[in-house]
């Protein structure tokens, strides 16, 4: 039998809202290494195991698999709805059309709502599946607020309609922020974007926690296992520093639970990903127990490299210098 975690012992994150969900949650982007199934069978033993909160989207292909899971578990009696938090995207081709995008999430994950719904970049820019890092649809443009605006307008009215519960925003920058929060109705529960040792973006961190927008962290560990086009030569392995590994062995674990235990004791919420079933339980069993001291946080928040993972550059413009234009670094949305 696996070893299970009483999910009432996963310390909980109070939204603005009041609601308190888990402190860490299961990715499910696996498409472009993992098949469907290999994703949907972690979901399933995650569920088993204690997890209640799980990271989906629309592009990732896998949520009509995941939804089987899900409704396998309700079934079975192992879960209700009411105890899952689940979350999911609309992806940049239907931003003109976000009702339709998460009926369909609802109803492939047959999940009946979400709590959770994110805009997944805030640009209507695509790119077909797997394509290469130096693709460029001809119709992508520079970020707009009355664009935006209309999309999240629609998610506003997802939540009057009881189809999701929350508003998510994902891969903002804070000039897109400012640009924005003011003329939104509901203020976003939270903003799901990269946060790893080696790119802790403490700016957009601190931003948001001062708006109470609860922050995501993708990434957790630095994925070293993300697809091949976001891999570049510059790129830092969190994993590899020296620092984190002379931590991972004073508490004698591997370094990607201590990635987890700072982003837990920072305030962010993790979301790792695995398909093996001995790391995603002690990826969940290390927000339980030994703690990092003040001592090793300080350490942690020394090892920033600003070290972006994902850069976005098939999400580019035709104007559009390259991927550091999509990050307004210069404190300006850039156009």
């Amino acid at each position: 039998m696996s070893e299970c975690i009483n999910p009432a012992d996963v310390p909980k994150v109070k939204l603005y809202t009041g609601e308190e969900i888990p402190c860490v949650g299961m990715g499910t982007f696996g498409s472009d290494r993992f098949t469907p199934d290999e994703v949907s069978a972690a979901v399933a033993g995650a569920i088993r195991c204690g997890y209640r909160m799980f990271d989906c989207a629309a592009c990732y292909g896998n949520e009509d698999q995941i939804g089987r899971v899900f409704k396998d578990a309700f079934d079975e009696g192992i879960v209700e709805r009411k105890d899952l938090y689940i979350m999911t995207k609309v992806w940049n081709d239907m931003h003109e059309h976000v009702e339709e995008s998460c009926k369909k999430s609802i109803e492939d994950l047959q999940c009946g709502y979400i709590d959770l719904f994110y805009i997944h970049w805030p640009f209507p820019n695509y790119h077909a599946p797997h394509c290469s890092v130096d693709s460029r649809n001809p119709d992508s443009r520079p970020f707009s607020v009355d664009e935006f605006l209309r999309t999240y307008r629609q998610c506003e009215d997802l939540v009057e309609k009881g189809l999701i519960k929350s508003i998510g925003i994902s891969n903002m920058t804070i000039p897109k922020l400012e640009a924005v929060l003011p003329l939104l109705k509901i203020k976003p529960a939270a903003c799901e974007f990269e946060l790893h040792p080696a790119f802790q973006q403490q700016e957009l961190f601190d931003y948001l926690t001062g708006k109470g927008i609860q922050p995501v962290g993708y990434m957790p560990i630095g994925s070293p296992k993300r697809p091949e086009r976001d891999i570049c030569p510059e790129d830092v392995n969190d994993m590899e520093m020296p620092e984190m590994q002379a931590i991972a062995k004073a508490h004698g674990v591997h370094p990607a639970l201590i990635a987890l235990k700072w982003a837990r004791q920072r305030g962010q919420i993790p979301i790792p990903f695995s398909i093996h079933e001995r790391n995603y339980i002690s990826n969940l069993k290390c927000m339980l127990e030994d703690p990092l001291t003040q001592e090793e946080m300080d350490t942690i928040a020394t090892l920033d490299r600003n070290n972006r993972l994902v850069k976005g550059q098939v999400f580019l413009w035709e104007d559009a210098k390259d991927w550091h234009d999509l990050w307004d670094e210069e404190g300006v949305i850039v156009k």
